[in-house]
């Protein structure tokens, strides 16, 4: 910005911003990533163009909120020859052009300007939001212009995380990328996620070089990642606490033939299956300028059997179809050694299991082991995987493509069962994480394949509660069928 200059976008997300024509935007992840500034110099800009035609507003759930936003705008606006109204928060512009700030929290807040003319709309901190309605209702109020744009501002850490990740974040977690979504009567609605990172903010932090450092002290580990990377993946409260995108996810590569593969597998029905494709890391090896340890496991491909339209809800599926749809995703020329599934598809109720439906096709598994929780001082399947994403000294030994969206969006959001904090809540979109339990409980080696022990063989005699959750598991995976 020069010294004549009132305003002007940084290099990075903010020229991106205002060049950006996309109806519905989500501008922001960490903290001090110069949200704020992005959308007054965007509305600037926008209503040098548009005249007395620019009407819009900006939302803050409670007016309160919006005093530092409003003192900003002063320094912004005031330049260009605008006059402010404190009684009605309102900025007037020469060309006639008009901006209010205004609060909004709820349903009923949004219907009192479905009579307005609204050219634009810019709501601050969208995640204060715990629910998308009030501002989807502000649709009905944005027209005359097909330039019209709903513009939020958000970061990661607030009550409306997870729809904004499910909205903006799961589809292309890298950002700057339209997303097209195809309304029921057959048009096109074009939304992007523009992400911004502290260190995209050279001025605050030449005229706050300690902004970085509190952003340390704000609380859990999950939050502060959250601030300061703008992980949308980073969740309180969540059972894969020490999950990271940045850490887990990788870009593909051509996986070596001598890499050995294999499957993991949960069934369902009525509720989503989930198929992985695993390749082991025989020797440390650098990929994309990451080193990946020996005995590292790798998802490279992903088959997710849900319903687009009903959350954690299945396709119905056959086994066969199932099996089909496998073999489809496989290459002719792939080397899958084995594969683990599901327990509950073993048994058998009056006719052959799903799996031995699975293996007329040429579908072949063992059974998983379904150890959740540990006993006896062993580890169970949820230790175990935290313990890969752990890793050593910092790099995990456990990784997925970035392709691999579904495990993406469903891992990081997953809490604790509030009666036994020690385990997954099952009630959620857990069907993912058990077929990467499954995988990481396999013990399969790059050098070996163990195989099926013979049936009715037990290293060990489970517990009681051990045999009731198993129970409770095959009950709710039978009626999933």
């Amino acid at each position: 910005m020069s010294s004549k200059s009132i305003w002007a976008p940084q290099p990075g997300p903010q020229a991106t911003l205002l060049r950006c024509p996309t109806a519905e935007i989500l501008f922001g992840g960490a903290r001090g990533g110069g949200k704020s500034d992005g959308l007054l110099g965007k509305f600037a800009i926008k209503q040098a163009h548009l005249g007395k035609a620019f009407n819009a507003i900006i939302f803050r759930r409670e007016m309160p909120q919006a005093d530092d936003l409003i003192a900003r705008s002063h320094e912004i606006y005031r330049p260009l020859g605008a006059i402010f109204a404190k009684m009605r928060f309102q900025w007037t512009f020469p060309s006639g052009a008009r901006l209010r700030f205004r609060p909004l929290e709820s349903l009923d807040d949004a219907a009192k300007y479905q009579g307005q003319n609204l050219s634009d709309v810019g709501v601050e901190e969208a995640g204060n939001y715990p629910d998308p309605a009030p501002l989807d209702r502000l649709w009905g109020a944005i027209r005359g212009s097909a330039a019209g744009q709903l513009i939020m501002t958000a970061n990661p850490g607030g009550p409306g995380q997870f729809w904004l990740k499910e909205r903006f974040y799961d589809p292309w977690p890298e950002g700057n990328r339209i997303l097209i979504e195809t309304l029921p009567h057959g048009r096109q609605a074009r939304r992007i996620y523009i992400p911004s990172k502290i260190e995209q903010n050279r001025m605050l932090l030449k005229k706050d070089p300690g902004y970085v450092d509190r952003l340390y002290k704000v609380g859990s580990a999950a939050l502060v990642r959250a601030w300061l990377e703008g992980d949308w993946t980073a969740v309180e409260g969540a059972y894969f606490d020490n999950w990271s995108y940045a850490k887990h996810v990788i870009d593909p590569f051509e996986l070596p033939e001598s890499w050995t593969r294999f499957r993991s597998m949960d069934w369902g029905s009525a509720s989503p299956f989930s198929v992985g494709w695993w390749a082991i890391v025989p020797d440390e090896t650098k990929v994309r300028g990451r080193t990946l340890p020996k005995g590292a496991l790798v998802r490279y491909r992903e088959w997710y059997g849900s319903n687009p339209d009903r959350v954690n809800s299945g396709l119905k599926l056959t086994a066969e179809q199932v099996a089909q749809g496998i073999l489809d995703r496989e290459p002719p020329d792939e080397d899958i050694r084995t594969g683990v599934l599901d327990p509950a598809a073993f048994a058998e109720d009056g006719g052959p299991s799903i799996a031995e439906r699975m293996a007329r096709l040429g579908v072949r598994f063992r059974r998983a082991d379904n150890k959740r929780t540990g006993r006896h001082g062993a580890m169970g399947g949820w230790d175990v995987l935290r313990e890969r994403l752990r890793g050593v000294e910092g790099t995990p030994m456990i990784y997925c493509f970035s392709t691999c969206r579904e495990s993406i969006r469903t891992l990081p959001v997953l809490q604790h069962d509030p009666l036994r904090p020690e385990d997954l809540d099952t009630e959620a979109e857990d069907h993912i994480a058990d077929e990467w339990r499954y995988a990481v409980m396999s013990r399969i080696s790059a050098r070996r394949i163990e195989h099926e022990p013979p049936t009715g063989f037990k290293p060990e005699q489970p517990t009681f509660e051990e045999v009731r959750l198993e129970n409770i598991h095959l009950k709710k995976n039978q009626e999933r069928l």
